[in-house]
């Protein structure tokens, strides 16, 4: 796990630093489609991701969920971070987009480190800032673009994440996590694939 640990963090991790990840964290494997942290569960350690991705969902009132972002190689969770510091109850649920690698930190531990070591306290602060942007901007996609054009943003960040333009999604996933209907995505992806934009496929979309 430490050479993981130094291929992705070497060049920003102080050694020392690098070595406690490696004794205290727990490496998983996980398969795509798993329910990593689920709404209103108590968090007890932070993902360090090393492969794949992980998409972030938060829930309204009714029950319904909506993507905020996507998490990829050499993040973690801001979100996560702040509910194990306050020992609070997660407000969003974690899943795998994608087959991954992870490394989780138990929380005593983080904390010594932000006064430790400069590097940890670095990064936190950064993740801090990336989740925020990315946030604000899943804000301004729902506030000031069409519906159309979230879904073409969506499929371009799962083929980016994935590195195919094929998108494995079903239509009512994407409806989910653009908080919409089934109907109303299966209604734009069949004028988009009428733009030559997409391709529909039974199992998959493709970009074109």
């Amino acid at each position: 796990m430490e050479e993981l640990l130094i291929d992705l963090y070497g060049g920003q991790f102080e050694r020392e630093l690098l070595q406690e990840i490696a004794a205290v964290g727990v490496f998983k494997n996980v398969p795509a489609d798993t329910v990593l942290m689920d709404f209103g569960q108590y968090v007890k350690s932070m993902p360090l991701l090393l492969k794949g991705a992980i998409k972030i969902m938060r829930e309204d009132q009714d029950g319904d969920e909506l993507l905020l972002y996507f998490l990829e190689k050499g993040d973690t969770c801001a979100m996560t971070l702040s509910c194990c510091m306050g020992f609070t109850k997660s407000e969003i649920k974690a899943v795998t987009e994608t087959d991954t690698q992870l490394i989780m930190i138990p929380v005593q531990h983080m904390e010594s480190w932000l006064g430790k070591y400069k590097s940890w306290r670095g990064f936190v602060m950064d993740s801090y800032h990336d989740r925020l942007m990315e946030m604000l901007d899943a804000i301004d996609s729902i506030a000031f673009m069409n519906l159309e054009d979230r879904v073409m943003k969506l499929l371009a960040e799962k083929s980016q994440i994935t590195g195919s333009k094929d998108v494995r999604n079903t239509h009512k996933e994407i409806a989910q996590e653009l908080h919409t209907s089934r109907v109303v995505i299966s209604r734009i992806l069949k004028k988009l694939e009428n733009e030559k934009r997409i391709a529909l496929h039974r199992s998959h979309i493709t970009l074109l």
